[in-house]
């Protein structure tokens, strides 16, 4: 009986490409890996330049190169968390950083865009805050494909895989934050002082300080505190400071807050929603302001939530968040309604007043730039989605 060669070749063939493939298939996922994270973070800096030069062509058509190299500089601005260990005290601490990064923000705007007004300074501020948070997202990436690349590490490279889409998702929006910033424009996060211009109506607003205003009036037959930022710069106001203040020798039967909120992946965008609490996000200084200013006097707080992701609510405004201003306005009217107890109550209008002006004279004339912009964004995103789909043809 003769001896089967050809299946002990075939054995062996088999055992060879199983051990090659043991010790060289994670090189080549890497490989293909590396091809897209390189491909992704050569976005993200692109995306990064793109910013940069909407900021610099705000302020002037022929930059100069001192101009660029200030602003490039300036990109590298970092902010140091206070020590938390101990919390007593910690939010003493926050707000003496905001209170820090405001003034440095708002004092490079006035440098390099002298001739600008406060409301367009503003808006520079803005832009620049979109652009570090840019450049900080883009540089966090192509430091950890640097250290891929170098430690051919296949467990960090399919970690930051899986994170890319996100991020690459959030670094699109912060790029047309940028760009809406920069140019005034109404974003997602605005539509709280959109809402209470609105309920402003014609009345004369008082400047509380420079990036903070108030109005008292009587709304649906109570008697009303209507407290926004400033605008129509992007500014978001010290809203907690100015509740604490405004409360003082003052009986207040309640504190309404009205915010954009983060919806959950199959909510719908600009659904209202109401609940108790104080609806402000961003350092929680102002919040606790305003919290404390509840329990001490026992005042009871209810919020008002315009729903939307993450990243709508810092690109430019969508129509169906414009469309629940009217929505907001009768749950704010409802709950005046029901109200009982004398007293004042007390409205805040949080978020970025970007765009938003201060009474509902030039809330209403802001609509036709919010339709046009959310046209504007809508085209873009579906060529960008029609980019992707060819990309994943390849695989990648």
């Amino acid at each position: 009986m003769a001896f089967d060669w050809s299946g002990l070749l075939s054995n062996l063939i088999y055992l060879g490409l199983f051990f090659v493939f043991i010790f060289f298939y994670p090189r080549i996922m890497i490989s293909q890996m590396m091809f897209s994270l390189e491909r992704t973070v050569n976005t993200l800096e692109k995306w990064t330049n793109e910013g940069k030069n909407i900021v610099i062509k705000k302020i002037t058509k022929k930059p100069s190169k001192e101009l660029r190299e200030a602003v490039n500089n300036f990109l590298e601005f970092f902010r140091i968390e206070p020590v938390n260990i101990d919390p007593y005290g910690v939010m003493k601490k926050i707000e003496h950083l905001d209170v820090l990064s405001d003034e440095r923000l708002k004092y490079f705007a006035k440098n390099i865009a002298p001739k600008f007004d406060t409301e367009a300074q503003a808006d520079i501020v803005g832009g620049l805050s979109g652009a570090i948070t840019l450049h900080q997202i883009a540089k966090i990436v192509r430091h950890y494909v640097e250290m891929i690349r170098k430690t051919k590490n296949l467990q960090l490279a399919l970690v930051l895989q899986m994170q890319l889409p996100m991020i690459e998702k959030l670094s699109r929006a912060m790029l047309y934050a940028t760009e809406a910033l920069s140019n005034g424009w109404p974003i997602g996060d605005s539509v709280g002082p959109l809402v209470v211009a609105h309920l402003i109506g014609d009345s004369h607003v008082k400047e509380f300080d420079d990036e903070t205003l108030y109005v008292q009036k009587n709304l649906f037959g109570k008697q009303v505190i209507i407290v926004k930022a400033k605008g129509p710069g992007g500014r978001l106001g010290k809203l907690g400071r100015v509740v604490e203040k405004l409360s003082k020798g003052k009986k207040i039967a309640k504190i309404i807050t009205i915010d954009a909120a983060l919806k959950l992946e199959g909510e719908k965008t600009g659904s209202v929603a109401e609940g108790i609490g104080v609806a402000i996000g961003g350092s929680g200084v102002d919040r606790s302001y305003i919290e404390n200013v509840s329990t001490q006097s026992r005042i009871p707080i209810d919020a008002v939530a315009i729903k939307m992701s993450q990243e709508e609510a810092v690109m430019p405004m969508k129509n169906e968040i414009f469309n629940s201003v009217n929505h907001a306005m009768k749950v704010v009217e409802e709950n005046l309604k029901r109200t009982r107890g004398h007293g004042k109550i007390i409205i805040v209008g949080v978020g970025n007043c970007s765009g938003i002006g201060n009474n509902k004279k030039a809330a209403m004339q802001v609509e036709t730039l919010i339709r046009k912009n959310a046209q504007t964004v809508k085209k873009k995103e579906e060529e960008e989605e029609r980019e992707q789909k060819k990309w994943k043809l390849f695989g990648f």
